[in-house]
């Protein structure tokens, strides 16, 4: 099975950060840390990324915002909770759908380890596609 390089390069960034900083810090403070690593590392990145939702191929007013998008293509959601739950990979699998992207990590600074979580959204999206024939056909 071929590695996926750019997600290990994160991972990897990732975990300088909390090697270094443990837990305890608040989300902001392991963000800026994360995009010191990005850079000394040469890893490609934009922070606090608008993703702007659409609903049946019109733009909302409400967007999304991820903390990095890496290498244009893979969002980087930062937490530091006790445990991720349910509701943060749902966000996340969200900033996926908005963001017309297919894959994210997602990090929890909050415990004595690292925890990480590949996300990925491969899936058709009924509400792109439709957008995307109405655009070709208008």
């Amino acid at each position: 099975m071929k590695r996926d390089e750019q997600t290990y390069a994160i991972i990897g960034a990732a975990m300088e950060v909390h090697k270094t900083l443990g837990h305890g810090f608040l989300e902001a403070v392991y963000q800026e840390a994360l995009a010191v690593e990005f850079t000394e590392r040469a890893i490609p990145f934009r922070r606090e990324v608008e993703l702007p939702v659409r609903y049946k191929g019109i733009r909302l007013n409400t967007a999304y915002r991820a903390d990095f998008v890496c290498y244009e293509e893979i969002i980087v959601e930062l937490k530091a909770l006790d445990n991720l739950t349910g509701r943060e990979r749902a966000q996340v699998l969200n900033y996926l759908k908005a963001g017309g992207l297919s894959r994210a990590l997602l990090f929890n600074f909050g415990g004595s380890s690292l925890q990480h979580e590949r996300l990925v959204h491969d899936y058709p999206d009924p509400l792109r596609q439709s957008a995307s024939s109405a655009e070709k056909t208008s």
